[in-house]
């Protein structure tokens, strides 16, 4: 039976550096197919575009078996990195991990 909900943290600068890992990562947690996936980005200080584009192709793939994809505790500095993209249209944001987990 798959998870019902998994949480992944991800911490400081998400650039073309770091997007390898956390696409290692988020991989690992897709793979267990959990019913709502919460990304905890609370402690992300700057995400450039290989950062988002790890994160939409996460979502993708989390919608495609039927999952639920959301964004959880956006920094006030990483915010209008969605907003300028218009990515706060396309990603389920919440302000933390309670309340992402709570809108089963």
């Amino acid at each position: 039976m798959p998870a019902q909900s998994k949480v992944v943290p991800l911490e400081g600068e998400i650039d073309l550096h770091i997007s390898p890992r956390v696409t290692t990562t988020l991989n690992a947690a897709v793979k267990a197919k959990p019913r709502n996936l919460v990304i905890d980005m609370g402690n992300v200080s700057y995400i450039d575009s290989s950062g988002l584009a790890v994160l939409i192709e996460a979502m993708q793939k989390v919608e495609k078996y039927g999952g639920k994809f959301a964004l959880a505790g956006l920094q006030e500095n990483v915010k209008p990195i969605f907003e300028i993209a218009r990515l706060d249209q396309v990603f389920r944001i919440y302000p933390d991990v309670d309340s992402a987990l709570s809108r089963e």
